[in-house]
């Protein structure tokens, strides 16, 4: 592993949020956060994070047990975040996009003993919790709720009359560079959401090797993610590029959609103008298409990053030819925490995902584990020092995705001959749409749970723009009929709302292997050759 001599390596003992602190222990004053409701100073969110670390442990939070971190993006989020590794203790941070029946799971998964959650997601929690309750139990001691507007039921605590409570915690627990620092969930192409375990470096090492380096973030930026702080991709844009080198980040609760990325843009929440926009294709898609786009001369944009799908060239030199500034494509995952394959400023090939990131080893292997040349496809290993530790409770899948220094991408890529990687899909038939996987299993799942559906298929497709959106074939019943929206909206109301299908197509069979496993590569050939 070839890890930059310039980068130091955390010592034996290490805490990444007394890591940022001192970091920052000279700028008391600068911002630190924008959100909706307002600033946060580098100096109050230290305190904050302190008091957030005292509090938890006096709510009889152990060192290395789980809370679960339920948030909109709003200050508060990193005050948890942090203030629970400040502690040693490990947060969960999670998709607010899910339904309570998936927080249920996540609850008795990681065994929380403390929820972290947004005043607007406390139904959905609340739900969660009965369900848990219903079906074995969960260990939740405390329910913190961030932006209280109201009384609060029984045995749950406003979070800032929570931190007004407890003084700072002076000290913070002696945690070591690969102690388990926290979690993200990832989903995985059958079964339940797999609990990824990073440390306490590797969000160091992220930023230290991608986000200083190759992006060139220093403390005049300010920085921009339409990406959420649950993600790996946002956590990093958001929380541990912008933190570790003095910036000033604007977080945002709602959707980005374009007119609420455009009123950052312009400076109309919190009256500063990001120089740094963190998307993804889809999001860039929507903007260009937008007839409120606004000029360039409106922006003060230096420089902007994509992840989370491949980005189609044509919206790289659309975006490009409007703003005169580059969109920096790269991939990452939540096993290796962030980006390690980029494209570099000023370095751009649109239509590719770019080099290796300093840092990160990457190879291209056939079905056997042997190498593949130039020009062919091959699964995409990388080797780096922050990939995850483990899947929680999940040895065979840590084990095929951990290969000892290695890690299993699951994406099928070919390397060209000036070195670049180009995308050529996923290794098992997982779906990112917008830049969230979607699992073509679940959704198939749901389908036939309609009376009138007898089986259902989904593919990839990709639209006139080239991003990627779920096609359901479905089935009928002999007798029933269904239509497609009925069958939407049938989706809609069992998944989260991303995962449902944006068209569907009535067969009369699924094309089938001997063993009944269903052939949707046939399904996408067959959608291939109707274009």
């Amino acid at each position: 592993m070839s890890v930059s001599p310039t980068v130091a390596t955390p010592g034996a003992h290490f805490n990444f949020a007394q890591h940022l602190i001192q970091r920052n222990a000279q700028r008391p004053n600068k911002i630190a956060y924008i959100d909706d409701d307002g600033q946060l100073s580098y100096g109050d969110l230290a305190e904050r994070i302190e008091r957030m670390a005292a509090a938890l442990v006096n709510s009889g939070v152990r060192r290395e047990e789980r809370v679960l971190l339920l948030m909109h993006d709003c200050s508060d989020w990193p005050v948890s975040f942090l203030g629970a590794m400040y502690a040693g203790i490990v947060p969960v941070a999670v998709n607010t996009l899910l339904t309570a029946d998936d927080y249920a799971y996540m609850l008795q998964h990681s065994r929380a003993q403390a929820v972290l959650v947004s005043h607007a997601l406390l139904p959905t929690l609340q739900a969660a919790m009965g369900s848990a309750t219903a079906n074995g139990g969960h260990e939740v001691k405390r329910v913190i709720v961030s932006r209280a507007k109201e009384v609060l039921p029984e045995g749950m605590v406003a979070l800032d009359s929570l931190l007004t409570q407890h003084p700072p915690l002076t000290q913070a627990a002696d945690t070591g560079a690969d102690d388990p620092g926290f979690w993200l969930y990832s989903s995985g192409s059958t079964g339940k959401p797999k609990g990824t375990l990073h440390s306490h470096a590797n969000p160091y090492w992220t930023a230290e090797l991608y986000g200083t380096p190759v992006l060139g973030l220093t403390e005049q930026d300010v920085c921009f993610s339409a990406a959420k702080l649950f993600f790996a991709y946002g956590l990093g844009n958001g929380l541990s590029f912008p933190l570790s080198v003095g910036a000033t980040t604007i977080l945002m609760a709602e959707r980005p959609t374009p007119d609420a990325t455009f009123k950052r843009w312009l400076g109309q929440v919190g009256g500063v103008k990001p120089s740094v926009f963190f998307g993804a294709p889809t999001g860039f898609a929507g903007m260009l298409a937008s007839p409120a786009l606004p000029a360039k001369s409106d922006v003060t944009l230096r420089l902007c990053s994509s992840a989370g799908e491949a980005l189609p060239a044509e919206l790289g030199e659309r975006f490009t030819q409007h703003y005169g500034v580059e969109i920096v494509d790269g991939i990452g995952s939540t096993e290796m925490l962030h980006i390690y394959l980029s494209n570099l400023p000023g370095q751009v090939r649109y239509g590719t995902t770019g080099w290796p990131v300093p840092g990160y080893d990457i190879a291209l292997r056939d079905d056997d584990g042997h190498p593949v040349p130039d020009g062919e496809t091959g699964d995409l290993y990388i080797r780096g020092p922050s990939s995850a530790l483990m899947y929680w409770g999940n040895r065979e899948k840590s084990r095929d995705t951990f290969q000892g220094a290695w890690t299993k991408s699951g994406d099928k890529y070919v390397r060209n001959a000036d070195g670049t990687y180009t995308y050529s899909g996923r290794s098992d038939d997982m779906l990112k749409v917008s830049g969230i996987y979607v699992s073509p299993f679940e959704v198939e799942s749901t389908l036939v749970q309609h009376p009138a559906v007898l089986e259902a298929a989904v593919i990839g497709v990709n639209d006139e723009q080239g991003l990627t959106k779920t096609k359901a074939f479905v089935v009928l019943k002999a007798g029933q009929t269904a239509s497609a929206d009925e069958l939407k909206a049938f989706t809609k109301e069992r998944l989260a709302a991303y995962k449902y299908p944006r068209s569907i197509e009535f067969i009369t069979e699924l094309p089938k292997t001997a063993t009944g496993k269903i052939q949707r590569f046939k399904l996408r050939d067959k959608e291939a050759a109707g274009k």
